[in-house]
Parts: C-alpha cells; structure tokens; sequence
C-alpha cells in the first residue's frame, strides 16, 4: 500500500500526518512514479504553515526521484523503467509518499551515475545554483560574493561552483561548526552572524570595496545588511526569506547606497523553457559526476518522520541536504 504525508490544516510540524492513499492509474500527459528518495526544502514549511496558501486538505514537498511505473496517454518524453528526477512547485506539489501520479513535463531523465538519493537532495538546490550561477550575473574569475547560509544545501552548491568559476566567497553562517563545513566546500572566508558585524567584516575583507553580488537566502534580518555589503552598483538577489518577509522600502535606498542593482528570482522562471532546463540540468549533472561538485546529503529521514524533520530544519540543525530515503 501506498503512504503520504497529508495535512489538512496550516501550522507548526505536527499537523502532518502519514497516512495510506490509492493511487490510481495516471491519465492523460501523467506518470505513476514510484519514489526513491524526496527531497527536503525549506519551500515545503512555507506551504505547511500558510505562508505559500494552498488548498486544504494537501500533500507535501516539490521535489523527488524514482522509477516511471506507468505513463498515460500522450507521453513522450519518458517511458516505464526510466530513472528519472524532478522540481518544481504547485505542479509537483505532493512529492511526500512512496508513489504518486505527477504530471511527465516536470521529470528530468536521470544520467545512470546519479543516484535517486543524491538527486533527490540536489535538483531543487542544484538547478537554483545552476542560474545563480551561470543566468543571474555574468561572472568573471575574480569577483568576489556574499553568500548566506553558506553552509545549507543551496550554499554548498554555489559555493563550490563559485570556485570553478575563479570567484571569492564570503560565507555567513550561525556556529563554528558550519563555518568549517563552509571551508571545506569553497568559502574563502566565513563570518559568524549570531556574533559579527556582517557588513562591516566584509568591508574589511575586501579592503573597504564591498562584494560584487549577493545571495541571500535569508531575507528580513539580513536585507539591510546585504545591502550594506555591496560595492558601488553591485547586485543585491534575495533568494528566500527564511527570517520571513522583507519589509517594504524605498527604492531611493538603493541609489543612496551606490546605485545598486536588485531582483528576486524564482526557479520556475529559469527552468520554464524546456531547453534551457536541460541545459541548466547537463551542467549540473556534468559538475556532480565528474566530482567537481559535491552533494551533502547529511540528514536521511523515514518519511514518517517528517514533522521531526521539519523540526530540525527550522530550528537550524540541519547542513547540506536532506532525504526522505523511501
């Protein structure tokens, strides 16, 4: 029988519940895909407290990997026996059970060395680095970032490709232990926010000039901040708001703070054209295989675990990526 996180209120971590569910025979442009490993995001809180709203009752998660069982009518793209991967977000909503029926236009074939697991743990966080990385900036060897929670899942990735592309990182992080775990994966220096001046150790890290680019993932407490740390028309990208919602400002502060650029990207924006998420896709895989680019799947859950999982996601006490192993 199949299991499914189901939740039929908004809140904190114990309104969700494991439960068995049916699934059906996919219909027209649908798969039945049974899962390997899910992936765990910082996205799936959001929809589970209210933040991203969303019918009631509802599944859980945007992100998996498994085996095409059966196609419907009309699709092309995959066939029964493919390994395959995906993201998204309210078209893969329900990414939380064994099996499940998803729409084919979202499913990445997956190259035979790559696992379901470490794809699972990479291709929401992977394809978010790939156009950080490669469609945000046009980067050359020597500039220098900013990149917050340098030690999650997202910031691991950047970090290391960063460092295949010639640049400087700067990473923030919450405890010591992190900071060494940023080290290890490409941060040129790390700064401590529970206890250091952010912008101000960036200054001095970059000799008064402040940073090209920043990635911030963590949104109202560090905005200011980040802005702070720029150089004179550098570029400001909020990729999240963990600390919640930026609060409304005047778009003259960015002209009083050295003409700086900003923008808020979404995933679904860079990888909507079919082509360019292949080529996203191939880049990414080509780094992962090769071993230029390491993933971290440091937490591994059963997937009836997932309110203790969310616990510890929002509580900090997660590095890398985390897995729902089915």
């Amino acid at each position: 029988m199949a299991h499914a996180i189901r939740f039929y209120e908004t809140g904190g971590p114990e309104v969700l519940r494991y439960e068995e569910v049916t699934v059906g025979e996919p219909g027209p442009g649908q798969v039945r895909l049974r899962h390997a490993a899910v992936g765990l995001n910082y996205a799936d809180t959001y929809f589970r407290n209210g933040t991203y709203p969303i019918p009631m009752p509802n599944g859980l998660g945007v992100e998996g990997a498994g085996v095409v069982e059966a196609i419907g009518e009309g699709v092309t793209n995959v066939a029964v026996g493919d390994r395959v991967t995906y993201t998204g977000f309210i078209n893969t909503l329900g990414a939380y059970a064994t099996e499940r029926l998803i729409p084919a236009a979202p499913l990445i074939k997956l190259p035979d060395n790559i696992s379901c697991e470490t794809a699972a743990a990479m291709t929401m966080r992977g394809l978010t680095s790939a156009y950080l990385m490669r469609r945000i900036h046009g980067f050359k060897p020597g500039d220098s970032i900013l990149l917050h929670a340098a030690a999650g899942g997202v910031g691991l990735i950047v970090a290391q490709w960063a460092k295949l592309l010639g640049l400087t990182v700067i990473g923030t992080v919450s405890s010591e232990a992190k900071a060494a775990v940023a080290r290890a994966h490409g941060c040129d220096f790390t700064i401590d926010y529970s206890h250091e001046d952010v912008a101000q150790r960036v200054r001095t890290l970059t000799e008064g000039a402040g940073v090209d680019v920043v990635f911030d993932s963590v949104g109202k407490s560090t905005f200011l901040a980040s802005l702070d740390s720029l150089k004179r028309r550098g570029l400001m990208v909020c990729v999240g708001t963990a600390s919640g919602p930026i609060d409304g400002f005047n778009p003259q502060l960015l002209a009083m703070k050295g003409s700086l650029y900003l923008t808020r990207p979404a995933l679904a924006d860079y990888i909507a054209d079919p082509a360019e998420k292949t080529a996203l896709a191939g880049e990414l895989f080509d780094h992962v295989a090769s071993g230029r680019i390491k993933i971290e799947v440091n937490q591994k859950y059963e997937l009836q675990d997932a309110a203790q999982a969310h616990r510890d996601l929002e509580a900090r006490k997660t590095t890398g990526s985390s897995v729902f192993v089915i």
